[in-house]
């Protein structure tokens, strides 16, 4: 039976390999790490969502208070899924590169909203007033190490990055028309 440690330190070495490999190959080549990645969701029933993205598909739904049929989680459940997740990731993955020990990582997101806005209520933009997050890292590691690897994530988070500054945004519209319409 091998050492938890063991397996520990063998995943962060794997991290640390994958990162390496991947920085290296991002300098050499301009076009490297760049792309378009591609989400498609589509209305089943009522509010219900089928979302699909490479391999992976899975249901969005509102709330039956809210109209829906509450068959998978609400839109706001993913995007702060997406910032908790990006940011346990990314605290993990730079640990690993820095080769500051880590236990164990977990990050909890709270939001504080408003959803009038959504029905077209009060005088605000929709959205999250404030999002906080807490991060539960266990580590030997010195307090400035922990600093170093905090500060490294959410400086490269593209989740923080997306909510925090300005994006250019474009919109398409494919309307199609019943046929004999």
């Amino acid at each position: 039976m091998s050492n938890p440690t063991d397996t520990t330190t063998a995943t962060t070495d794997a991290i640390r390999r994958a990162v390496d490999r991947a920085r290296t190959a991002m300098t050499r080549m301009d076009s490297v790490g760049r792309g378009t990645a591609r989400t498609r969701a589509r209305i089943e029933e009522g509010l219900t969502c089928r979302v699909e993205d490479g391999r992976w598909s899975f249901t969005v739904d509102m709330p039956e208070k809210a109209g829906g049929g509450a068959h998978g989680p609400d839109p706001g459940v993913f995007g702060r899924t997406g910032l908790a997740s990006c940011l346990a990731v990314g605290y993990a993955m730079w640990a690993a590169h820095e080769g500051v020990p880590v236990a164990s990582v977990e990050v909890e997101v709270e939001a504080d909203y408003d959803a009038r806005p959504e029905y077209g209520l009060g005088e605000k933009p929709p959205g999250y007033d404030a999002l906080r997050w807490t991060v539960r890292i266990e580590s030997s590691a010195p307090d400035e190490a922990i600093d170093r690897v905090l500060a490294i994530t959410e400086e490269r988070s593209p989740w923080l990055a997306l909510i925090r500054d300005p994006r250019e945004l474009h919109r398409t519209v494919e309307l199609r028309r019943p046929e004999g319409g």
